[in-house]
């Protein structure tokens, strides 16, 4: 099934040129489904490579998927004319009475900033807790997943003396979770941050679950245990040339801390193309993530609330708990390098 866009969209032309099947409005509606209806926070500065790195995941399921596109309004973005964000997205007072299967909260580039200090933290929070009556399961991405683990769960931020930049290697913690159905026992996964997340605080609170783990980048998945709420640390939504953009970006800033991505360039040599060795996962993980919702959602979407409230949501697949203990002491001899993952 295609996923469902805004009529004029510009990931259309993209996403046709890759052959990924995407309906306008007019034209899904003469399709006789239930389409999953997911709604995006787009918190990125560059808008539309966002919105074609999430639709390009999200078709991948064989699920007919309507997306939505929501902004914050105490934040004015400058990368994106004031056009595309009138014609393509809305604010929580448009939206607060929808309801959906799945919602997605990306990254932002203010992770070295204290989450209070972030000029739209007080929408963000708002936009949050109304998701926890209107929206049956989330993912979070980097940032987004940082904050959410902060304001939901209290677990701690903390900035990092050298941001984790490059691709790295993520164990799995439970091979028979529905989430990571499929992944090998090792996958990549690409990171781009300064910032990470209190590990102890995820461990003492019975309400989270770790599903992959690094070695030297920490958690890159993580769940409630209803699977309510997904936080993705990385970036398997990156395209290929998503991290090589951001070296050459700041290079050509004179930033004098840049390094170069690592495990990303052949022989890590900036001039040759980079290896796309995390889009098996990438795909997986969505495909999982949508499968999964569009199973146990209720028909009617007026319902999550009641079920958000009575703790029933995915009752059936809620008992695939991650071991008490992560499998990731048993990979310890191994290192990035070790492994193979210097092309």
């Amino acid at each position: 099934m295609p996923i469902k866009i805004p009529e004029g969209l510009p990931a259309r032309d993209i996403l046709d040129s890759e052959r990924i099947f995407a309906l306008e409005r007019p034209e899904a509606e003469r399709q006789r489904v239930r389409p999953l209806r997911v709604l995006i926070l787009n918190l990125m500065p560059k808008k539309i490579e966002t919105e074609t790195q999430l639709l390009r995941l999200i078709s991948k399921s064989p699920l007919q998927v309507d997306v939505d596109f929501m902004k914050t309004s105490t934040h004015v973005s400058t990368h994106v004319s004031a056009d595309h964000l009138v014609k393509f997205y809305e604010n929580l007072e448009s939206l607060k009475e929808n309801y959906y299967d799945g919602f997605v909260v990306t990254g932002a580039p203010v992770e070295h900033m204290e989450f209070e200090e972030v000029d739209y933290w007080q929408e963000f929070t708002k936009i949050l807790d109304w998701s926890s009556t209107h929206v049956f399961s989330t993912m979070y991405l980097c940032w987004g997943a940082m904050a959410a683990l902060y304001h939901r769960y209290g677990v701690r931020k903390h900035v990092l003396d050298e941001k984790i930049f490059g691709v790295f290697p993520q164990f799995l913690q439970d091979e028979y979770c529905f989430l990571t159905n499929g992944f090998d026992e090792i996958s990549l996964q690409p990171h781009s941050r300064i910032a990470s997340v209190d590990l102890d605080d995820i461990k003492t609170n019975n309400n989270l679950q770790i599903l992959t783990s690094g070695v030297e980048s920490g958690p890159g998945l993580i769940a409630t245990r209803d699977f309510s709420e997904v936080f993705a640390l990385g970036h398997w939504e990156y395209g290929k040339m998503t991290l090589a953009d951001e070296y050459k970006r700041d290079m050509n800033k004179g930033l004098s801390n840049v390094h170069l991505p690592k495990n990303y360039f052949p022989n890590d040599d900036y001039r040759l193309e980079p290896v796309f060795s995390w889009r098996a996962h990438a795909n997986l993980l969505w495909r999982n993530w949508l499968n999964w919702v569009y199973e146990t959602t209720p028909y009617d979407l007026n319902d999550i609330p009641k079920l958000r409230s009575a703790g029933k949501l995915g009752t059936d697949r809620s008992i695939r708990h991650a071991p008490a203990s992560p499998r990731l002491d048993s990979y310890s001899i191994f290192t990035e390098v070790g492994y193979g993952l210097r092309y």
